[in-house]
Parts: structure tokens; C-alpha cells; sequence
């Protein structure tokens, strides 16, 4: 899907979260797109990439958005979030992310200091 939109180039994929650490840290990308990963959940793989490169921007794309995974996310130091349920916020999370802003949608803010 990503390779699809002519302005963006697709310039590594890792099989787990640990080459995910080892490939960002390489190819230090415009954005990575950070799935949660067999050895690795997604926040401790932004964790570390943040820690090692905190001006990197991470888009994390969950099953199990949340307004507390929001929160956790935000804290880490992530810009922005997505269900992986939601195609179509994907593009528009990427495209925000590129632009310099973050992307959380309302409907995992809304309810998170409750």
C-alpha cells in the first residue's frame, strides 16, 4: 500500500522488532512505520529508536488503539497513531507526519484523562 503513492519510497522492512531497531538506526528514514513486531511490542521498539535518534518520527500502527495506548504513545515519544483496522487513516497519519505535525485521532484522545 505504501509503495502505491508515487512520492514515497518504501526504503526498509524488518521481520521483527529488534532488525526494525537495527534498520532504522541504519537508514535513519523520514518516517518510521512501526508495526508490533513478534520479539518486540511496538513501544518498547519506538522506546528504543527515540532513545538512540529522539528527532525520529514514528508512526505506530496497532489492533489495539486505545486512548490509553494514545497516551503511552505520546509519552514515549511517538507522533502518531493508528488502528490497523482503519486503512484509510493510514495514509492520512503518514501524510500528517511528513508535514511535521502529530496524528492521534479524536477517538483515541477523547476519553484518555477519564
Amino acid at each position: 500500500m505504501l509503495e502505491s503513492i508515487q512520492e514515497w519510497q518504501v526504503c526498509g522492512e524488518a521481520q521483527n522488532g529488534t532488525e526494525g531497531i537495527e534498520k532504522h538506526c541504519q537508514i535513519q528514514p523520514d518516517l518510521t512505520v512501526d508495526f508490533n513486531m513478534p520479539d518486540i511490542n511496538g513501544l518498547m521498539a519506538s522506546r528504543e529508536i527515540l532513545r538512540k535518534h529522539p528527532e525520529a518520527t514514528i508512526l505506530m500502527l496497532t489492533v489495539f488503539a486505545s486512548p490509553q495506548l494514545a497516551v503511552r504513545a505520546k509519552g514515549e515519544g511517538i507522533k502518531g497513531l493508528c488502528s490497523k483496522t482503519q486503512v484509510e487513516c493510514i495514509t492520512d497519519a503518514i501524510e500528517t507526519l511528513l508535514r511535521g505535525e502529530t496524528y492521534f485521532p479524536e477517538s483515541f484522545t477523547a476519553h484518555a484523562g477519564d
